[in-house]
């Protein structure tokens, strides 16, 4: 018997007219002559004319480019599809066309507040001030288009200025969070060669400071294409490092007020950053994403699906290893102000968000599925301890959002709310499902697929599944696809990451359902990759570092993440003969994984096992191990024949019945 959805919210008439979606359906009437009975019209047009559809948001949307492209797509094949051949732009130049005429100059652009640190302002003039000093000063310090620049920075000003430079003249950006450890850091770094370093001495998170000169003193003598390294005295106002550049002298570099800014101007396909999505084997992918194909998506998303504008001030909370880090920062791309909170968002409790919100009147406050989770759990009422009635919008990610939440959102918060939960990922720096602020709001349920994104539900044959849980793929090209993998001879590893399930077409690696209505539920992970609060990390990567252990002959790891269930990490290892998991020695693996990966992918639990399942050709069998410990029967997740080892498989048979019936 099906289950009619709950309504929880629906848009009022004056947030439809007034949305930018809106503005642009409106723009489509009197410009194509173009009319949409509704939204699911309007989605179905976007991916079935992708050229009519991304030619009109470069016209909307204005795109400031130098030169004229000779094609919207060359092709609909993927990969290979080309957009907006023979264009030149800029992605920062798009960004400072706003908020520049003496009456808005001075508008805060960025306002940011952390553990370290008292409130930080910048309006738009002090913003552009501070990138051309920046740009200036890399320029002279002989950086260069297609030079790599990499950060290890927390969500301050500081990196969103550094990040803006180092686009407007045409070099590429990495960037990692300081709570990253070393070998973490450098399996991704040294990937690219970069030669700028600029990075932070230390943070505060919790109330407790972390030093980090010794890991950026390693970082240094790791990375031997490193020509400069800018130190940014955070933690410690004093700190300096021996032959690098403090950022303050970046800022006053006799080059750095020479001359206005000059946006070089770049093809479409021009790399703009280098991100990092690990798969389950080798070491962490690093994605190149391009400056039109960013712009288009940052645009179209924080426009036109969030409601974002230049009256609203928007908040997502993220590091800046993490793909919302981007997002944040592209909210000023639409004129907003951007609000940034560097810290522990439950320190001194998890009302800490929710007064950041009133103190600076957030129309938009965005954050991690796993915080508003935690809030419910630890019966916070944000309605009661801070002003939220500047709200409009909450934005929610990085894993699914219980039924629970979204009831919790409109019970505690606000009625009179957009609950934005979107799904999308490092991979395409974009989301497949959003929200929309003219459509109503089912409990559980993400309100549609993105425009111009062709996501649907496949079976394993290759069928497309309507209201039935399946693969997320995507059958169209997105401007924001990645460009390539840096250093991937053939496309080897970026074929194998998405097309090789389905030839031809984008496999994500989640499992969704397309609800009759045209919205969509995320169900988690279908494939191996561990995605902790909003942060994937591939198992080959946790593995690394637990086998370095004298005492552990092999191990699997599992991320028992699904719909309405509470995350569950264990890690099972095989020890060495005469060697015991003793206190100690578990201890000295969570703290080897917390400091050289990440605390967020510190194991829930870790269990001794005889043996770890495995293929005919030696693979770990991560996903069957997955699929049982979710409760599904042992016959169905494995082909005996198809193992080196079968007996294996019982132990974990009888561990997860056992976990069940518990």
């Amino acid at each position: 018997m099906t289950v009619e959805p709950r309504l929880l919210w629906q848009p009022s008439a004056e947030r439809i007219a007034s949305s930018r979606l809106t503005d642009y359906l409106h723009w489509l009437s009197r410009e194509r002559q173009l009319e949409f009975r509704d939204y699911q019209q309007l989605w179905q047009w976007s991916i079935d004319d992708l050229e009519g559809f991304w030619l009109s948001l470069w016209e909307y949307f204005d795109v400031k480019h130098s030169q004229p492209f000779d094609e919207v797509l060359s092709t609909h094949a993927m990969p290979g599809a080309k957009w907006f051949s023979g264009t030149r732009l800029n992605l920062a130049e798009q960004l400072f066309r706003f908020n520049l005429d003496e009456a808005s100059a001075d508008k805060p652009a960025i306002i940011a507040e952390s553990e370290v640190r008292a409130r930080v302002t910048l309006s738009w003039r002090e913003l552009r001030a501070q990138v051309t000093a920046v740009a200036n000063a890399l320029r002279a310090l002989g950086v260069g288009p297609g030079d790599r620049v990499v950060a290890y920075l927390p969500n301050t000003p500081e990196a969103a200025i550094a990040f803006y430079a180092c686009a407007s003249i045409g070099a590429i950006w990495s960037s990692c969070s300081p709570d990253m450890g070393s070998a973490s850091v450098l399996d991704r770094f040294r990937q690219i060669d970069p030669k700028v370093l600029i990075a932070v001495d230390g943070y505060r998170y919790g109330g407790k400071d972390f030093d980090r000169l010794e890991v950026v003193r390693t970082m240094r003598a790791e990375l031997k294409t490193l020509e400069q390294t800018v130190l940014f005295p955070y933690l410690d106002p004093n700190a300096s490092l021996s032959g690098a550049l403090r950022w303050d002298a970046l800022l006053s570099h006799p080059a750095a007020h020479a001359g206005p800014i000059c946006f070089e101007q770049l093809p479409f396909d021009h790399p703009l950053w280098i991100l990092y999505s690990s798969g389950t084997t080798g070491m962490p992918k690093p994605i190149v994403h391009g400056h039109g194909g960013s712009l288009l998506e940052g645009l179209k998303g924080h426009a036109l699906q969030l409601d974002i504008g230049e009256n609203d001030r928007f908040h997502w909370f993220s590091t800046t290893g993490w793909i919302m880090w981007n997002s944040q920062i592209k909210g000023l791309l639409t004129g907003a102000t951007i609000c940034i909170y560097d810290g522990n968002p439950g320190y001194p409790n998890l009302g800490r968000l929710w007064r950041f919100a009133d103190e600076h009147r957030l129309t938009f406050l965005g954050a991690g599925a796993a915080f508003f989770a935690n809030c419910m759990k630890a019966g916070i009422a944000p309605a009661q301890i801070a002003d939220v009635s500047a709200l409009r919008t909450i934005g929610a990610t990085g894993s699914p959002l219980a039924e629970e939440a979204f009831d919790w959102v409109y019970a505690q918060v606000k009625t009179d709310v957009l609950l934005a939960s979107i799904s999308g990922g490092t991979d395409i720096a974009a989301a497949f499902v959003g929200a929309c602020p003219n459509l109503p709001l089912y409990a559980g349920e993400i309100q549609c697929r993105g425009l111009g994104v062709a996501v649907h539900a496949f079976d394993d044959d290759g069928n497309e599944l309507i209201d039935q849980v399946g693969e997320l793929v995507v059958t169209e090209p997105m401007p924001s696809m990645p460009l390539y993998f840096w250093h991937d001879p053939g496309d080897k590893r970026y074929l194998e990451s998405y097309f090789e399930h389905y030839p031809g077409l984008w496999r994500h690696g989640d499992w969704i359902r397309i609800t009759p209505r045209g919205g969509a539920v995320i169900y988690g992970r279908s494939d191996t990759t561990i995605n902790r609060h909003g942060i994937r990390m591939g198992t080959a990567e946790i593995y690394r570092v637990v086998e370095d252990f004298d005492e552990v002959l092999d191990s699997l790891v599992v991320d028992l993440e699904y719909l309405g269930r509470e995350s569950w990490m264990p890690l099972f290892v095989v020890l060495r003969e005469g060697c015991v998991l003793d206190a100690v020695l578990e201890q000295k693996m969570r703290d080897r994984i917390r400091t050289q990966l990440s605390a967020r992918h510190v194991p829930n639990d870790i269990i001794t096992v005889t043996e770890v399942p495995r293929t005919l050709t030696g693979k770990k069998m991560e996903l069957p191990i997955k699929k049982l410990l979710l409760g599904m029967p042992v016959e169905t997740v494995a082909n005996p024949d198809a193992m080196a080892n079968p007996a294996s498989l019982q132990w974990f048979a009888a561990f997860a019945e056992k976990r069940q019936a518990a």
